[in-house]
């Protein structure tokens, strides 16, 4: 139970003190449940993040059920999503009413604005330290600039990317090793 209440609470806390969506929270899942709980790796998160891209939903809310299965199982899962989702089901309902009522002064635009740049940042940051970890020789690196490029010129969904990437990592992985 105890347990539990930890993963409840931890995923809260992402939940609560984030702005800007699923890829706004990576870098704080990051830290809390890689650097800080130690629950999973950066590896594991990468895979978790990938996966979470592909299936529907939220990807933050995708990660954190992953996360809750692999230390609870599924009622570890249910448990850690409940706590993503619940401080944004509270503060959304709190504030739908009041937001149209001041989405038109200018300082609340200009806060909105503000926000949106931090967000930036913070997705910028962690795309920095996925990289780091994910472009660790040749091969993964020419799939990171297929990828990019693909998805700068091609507008198709994430999942095709996912996909496509694992099969070029395959037949890469495949190809170097018989010449090897």
């Amino acid at each position: 139970m105890k347990k539990l209440w930890e993963l409840f609470i931890t995923f809260a806390k992402v939940g609560v003190m984030t702005f800007g969506g699923g890829y706004a929270m990576l870098p704080i899942l990051q830290r809390e449940i890689v650097d800080n709980k130690k629950w999973v790796t950066e590896e594991e998160l990468m895979d978790y993040f990938a996966i979470g891209q592909c299936t529907p939903g939220i990807i933050a809310v995708n990660t954190a059920t992953f996360v809750g299965k692999k230390i609870k199982g599924i009622l570890g899962g249910i448990i850690a999503t409940l706590g993503m989702v619940f401080p944004s089901l509270v503060i959304i309902s709190l504030l739908a009413g009041v937001i149209e009522t001041f989405s038109h002064i200018e300082w609340v635009q200009n806060a909105f604005g503000g926000i949106r740049i931090c967000v930036c940042v913070l997705i910028i940051n962690a795309v920095v330290k996925l990289y780091k970890k994910a472009a660790v020789d040749k091969i993964t690196l020419v799939i990171f600039i297929l990828v990019t490029l693909g998805s700068y010129f091609i507008s198709v969904s994430p999942v095709i990317f996912v996909v496509a990437a694992a099969v070029i990592g395959i037949a890469l992985k495949m190809w170097g090793g018989k010449k090897k």
